[in-house]
């Protein structure tokens, strides 16, 4: 898909012909995602996949949400003010703009997602604030080099970013090479840029293995779930911060420790040396 550049640096604008091309027939994982969250942004054929997934999902798709969080307020703290954020899906608050520039009100934040559901609601809910701003880049995962094309009319690629791939890649296959399209983007990071990255796994829930894999497919949502030694080499060449490459409810920083209960993410922040 190509990029379609927002009408405003501050509030990205839904082009005509969105509603035209949601594909209602179709469940799409960031509209599952969005009713494991509780959210209403999507359809009954969301709705049929989301509800034969295991209880343990919806819990596991907050405790990645409340990773996420976590993460953007501390690189916020540390004065990032500039953030790529691909595979946005439905907008979910608080988002990521809103958590960062309540620390940071002149940071800026380019989301990306191929839903046109997303686009339609660009306008409404990725609003910046008057000091910083947001931008909306419609493009696939799969093409790095439309993202950053984009991306770099928006942003410093002078000066450190953070680079925000929360539960995306586990719906990249293998054949796809999802390590080589991760490397792309972080290469061309400037140093001292950060990844903040979750990845799908059933390391701490084996038993949901079949279940989970088998109702994506009948969805036909390709999923691959990865384990902890498939998720490092996503940060191959990078400096992981403590706590390290850790499952969602195992990452924290200055905040309280959240329960550590069983998490369906491996997640991990790491520093462009």
């Amino acid at each position: 898909m190509t990029a379609q550049p927002s009408e405003s640096r501050t509030g990205s604008t839904a082009p005509s012909g969105v509603e035209s091309r949601i594909d209602t027939s179709r469940p799409h994982p960031a509209r599952v995602y969005d009713w494991l969250l509780g959210g209403k942004d999507n359809y009954p054929v969301d709705q049929a996949v989301a509800e034969k997934l295991p209880p343990e999902s919806r819990l596991n798709a907050m405790r990645n949400r409340a990773f996420m969080r976590r993460a953007a307020a501390w690189l916020a703290g540390r004065g990032v003010d500039q953030y790529l954020d691909i595979g946005t899906g439905i907008p979910t608050a608080p988002n990521l703009h809103q958590i960062v520039q309540d620390i940071v009100p002149s940071a800026r934040i380019a989301y990306v997602d191929n839903d046109p559901i997303v686009l339609r609601h660009a306008e409404a809910l990725l609003v910046s604030s008057p000091e910083g701003a947001t931008d909306y880049i419609e493009a696939d995962v799969r093409e790095p080099e439309v993202i950053l094309d984009h991306a770099r009319t928006f942003l410093d690629f002078g000066r450190p970013l953070a680079l925000s791939m929360i539960a995306l890649m586990h719906f990249i296959s293998d054949a796809e090479d999802p390590y080589r399209l991760t490397r792309t983007l972080v290469d061309a990071l400037p140093s001292g840029s950060y990844l903040v990255f979750s990845h799908g796994t059933t390391d701490e829930h084996p038993h949901l293995v079949r279940s989970v894999t088998s109702t994506y497919r009948k969805g036909e949502i390709p999923l691959r779930m990865r384990t902890r030694a498939e998720v490092e080499p996503f940060f191959q060449g990078l400096e992981l911060v403590s706590p390290g490459l850790v499952t969602a409810t195992h990452w924290f920083k200055e905040t309280p420790a959240p329960e550590p209960e069983p998490s369906g993410f491996h997640v991990g922040v790491a520093r462009v040396p």
